[in-house]
């Protein structure tokens, strides 16, 4: 099994577009072309997720949805387009339980704070209540805690 380090190496030369740089946690930053990983944790497979992320062009979305989607693409290219390439086995586990924290997240911030009901997304960062009609705003809330505040 080789090291991250070595990975990054490997990787840094095949994809002289983009950047790698230590950091606290993975992620792809489209602004600067860098993907940023964590060189102790060893986790080679969220490297690939990430670099499959820049290799799609995921930029920006308006809809929540859409970021799910995102990730589940970069998941699906990181397994079948690079793992092989680079011998890094990911597994099936993983991948499905870095999406259920996307769909976590989706889910909180689709529940009504006045009803608990299921709400749609009307526009960034905006959803409504389809059972009772409440209006509410939320905050990112992707690296932080949830916010939810209903609009008069």
């Amino acid at each position: 099994m080789q090291s991250i380090t070595s990975l990054v190496t490997r990787l840094a030369e095949d994809f002289p577009a983009f950047r790698f740089k230590a950091s606290d946690e993975f992620h792809w930053s489209p602004d600067n072309s860098t993907i940023y990983f964590d060189p102790s944790s060893g986790d080679t497979a969220s490297l690939l997720h990430e670099l499959s992320h820049a290799q799609l062009s995921h930029h920006r979305y308006t809809r929540d949805i859409q970021l799910i989607e995102m990730e589940r693409d970069a998941w699906n290219h990181a397994k079948t387009m690079l793992s092989q390439k680079y011998d890094i086995i990911i597994d099936d586990d993983l991948i499905e339980d870095s999406m259920d924290t996307y769909r976590d997240w989706l889910h909180a911030r689709s529940r009504c704070p006045e009803c608990s009901a299921t709400g749609i997304q009307v526009k960034k960062y905006e959803y409504k209540c389809i059972g009772c009609g409440v209006h509410w705003k939320v905050n990112d809330a992707r690296i932080c805690s949830l916010r939810r505040y209903t609009i008069k």
